[in-house]
C-alpha cells in the first residue's frame, strides 16, 4: 500500500444529502464509532434507538458494535471519515453506505461482494449478515421517522 492509500478513502465523492435515510443514518453512525475504546459515541446516539423501542434499538446498537469490531480487526485497511458534522461524503463512507443499503434490500449477493472488499474473505459472511440487521433497524427507524411526519398519508385531491 502506498503512503497516500490511507487519504483516497477520505476523498469527497459527494454530499451526504444525495444519500437515503437508510445509508446517511449509517454513515453517522460510522462517524460516531470511536476508535479510541472501540465503542459507539452512545448518547448521539441515543435518540435514533429510542425511536425504535428498547429491544430493536439494543439490536441495532449490537449489530453496529459488531459490524465496526470486525472491520478494525479485520479489516483491509481502516476506513476512513469525516467529522460528523461534515456535509462531505467520502469514498469509504460511500462504500459503507452502499454495503449497509444493499444488505438491507435482501441483496445478500451484493452485499458478500461489498463486504469482501472491507474485510478479509472468511469474515465477509458474517459481516454481511450483521449488515442486514444493522439496515433493517435503520429502515424500520425511517419508516416510523416518516410515519410520524406524515401520519396519514398526503392528500392529492
Amino acid at each position: 500500500m502506498s503512503p497516500d492509500a490511507p487519504k483516497r478513502g477520505g476523498a469527497p465523492v459527494g454530499y451526504l444529502s444525495e444519500l437515503s435515510d437508510v445509508e446517511a443514518t449509517a454513515v453517522l453512525c460510522l462517524r460516531l464509532w470511536k476508535t479510541g475504546d472501540a465503542r459507539l459515541d452512545a448518547p448521539a446516539l441515543g435518540e435514533m434507538m429510542r425511536a425504535l423501542g428498547r429491544a430493536e434499538g439494543k439490536r441495532l446498537f449490537q449489530a453496529f458494535e459488531q459490524i465496526c469490531t470486525l472491520c478494525a480487526h479485520h479489516g483491509r485497511r481502516p476506513l476512513v471519515r469525516h467529522s460528523p458534522g461534515c456535509e462531505c461524503l467520502g469514498a469509504d463512507e460511500a462504500c459503507f453506505a452502499n454495503f449497509i443499503a444493499t444488505a438491507s434490500e435482501g441483496d445478500r449477493e451484493d452485499a458478500m461482494l461489498i463486504a469482501s472488499m472491507l474485510v478479509r474473505a472468511d469474515m465477509a459472511p458474517c459481516l454481511a449478515s450483521l449488515a442486514e440487521t444493522f439496515g433493517l433497524s435503520l429502515k424500520r427507524m425511517s419508516l416510523c421517522a416518516h410515519a410520524t411526519r406524515h401520519p396519514y398519508g398526503q392528500t392529492l385531491h
